[in-house]
C-alpha cells in the first residue's frame, strides 16, 4: 500500500480532525501533516472535551467549526476522530444536515461504549478529570449511545489489540487496546474494520494507520492486502 491517494484536481476537500478525551488538537498534528501534504484541507479542531456532553460539544462546537467552511462551493468533508471524537461525529452527523459529506474513519471509537468507563466513572478522580462527556461513554444501558443507532455514512475503523494497562485483562473482554475493546468499536452501517497491533493512546501517531486512513478516504475500504494475515481482521 503506498498511500499516496490525493483529491482530485480542482476540489475543495476538507478532512476535520477531532482529538479524543483529555487531549488537545496537538495529538492530531501527525495526521494532519500527512493529510495536508496529501492535498487535503485540514481543520484541526481544538475542543474542551471535559467540560462538556457530547451534545453540546456537537451541537456547538463542533457546528460552530464547520460553519464557515459550508459556503465553499461543491465542498466535500471528511471525518477522521480518536476515541471520543467519534462519537461526536456520530451525534452530529445524526442530528445535522451537511452537504458534500465524504467518509469517515474513526480511530479506537468506543461505539458501545468502555468497561474501564464503568469501573472509573463513580470516582471523584474520573468525574473531575473526565467530566460529562466521559460519563456517557459507558457500556452501561443509559442508552446515550444506543439511541444513536447505526450509521448512515461510509465509515472504517482501525482498532487496536495492544493493552498495555496492566487491568485490561480483568475489565475489558475480548481483544483489546487498553480502553476499549475490539467489540466495543463497531457500529451498525460500518463498512470496513481494520485491527492493528497498537494501543489505544498513540493510535493516531502510527505511520501504518495514517496510511491505511489515507487509503479508506480514497477508496471507502482499508488495503487488507498490506497486512499480513496474522493481523488482519474483518
Amino acid at each position: 500500500m503506498d498511500g499516496r491517494s490525493s483529491p482530485q484536481a480542482g476540489s475543495a476537500e476538507y478532512v476535520i480532525l477531532l482529538h479524543g478525551l483529555g487531549r488537545t488538537r496537538r495529538s492530531m498534528r501527525t495526521v494532519e501533516k500527512r493529510l495536508t501534504a496529501h492535498g487535503y484541507i485540514v481543520v484541526n479542531i481544538d475542543y474542551p472535551s471535559r467540560k462538556h456532553p457530547i451534545e453540546y460539544l456537537a451541537d456547538v462546537l463542533l457546528d460552530d467549526a464547520i460553519e464557515p467552511f459550508k459556503k465553499v462551493p461543491q465542498a466535500k468533508f471528511h471525518f477522521v476522530s480518536h476515541s471520543l471524537g467519534g462519537i461526536i461525529v456520530r451525534y452530529y452527523l445524526k442530528h445535522h444536515q451537511l452537504g458534500g459529506l465524504g467518509r469517515v474513519v474513526m480511530l479506537s471509537p468506543p461505539n458501545q461504549g468502555s468497561e474501564v468507563v464503568d469501573w472509573l466513572k463513580e470516582t471523584f478522580f474520573f468525574k473531575k478529570i473526565h467530566g460529562p462527556a466521559g460519563q456517557q461513554l459507558s457500556v452501561s444501558a443509559n442508552g446515550f449511545l444506543r439511541d444513536l443507532g447505526p450509521v448512515a455514512f461510509e465509515l472504517g475503523i482501525i482498532t487496536g489489540d495492544r493493552a498495555y494497562e496492566p487491568w485490561a485483562p480483568f475489565l475489558i473482554s475480548g481483544p483489546n487496546d487498553g480502553k476499549v475493546s475490539v467489540e466495543r468499536t463497531k457500529v451498525g452501517g460500518m463498512k470496513d474494520l481494520l485491527v492493528l497491533p497498537c494501543s489505544h493512546t498513540f493510535i493516531m501517531r502510527r505511520a501504518d494507520v495514517i496510511a491505511q486512513v489515507l487509503f479508506f478516504l480514497a477508496h471507502g475500504v482499508f488495503d487488507h492486502k498490506s497486512v499480513t494475515p496474522q493481523r488482519r481482521h474483518s
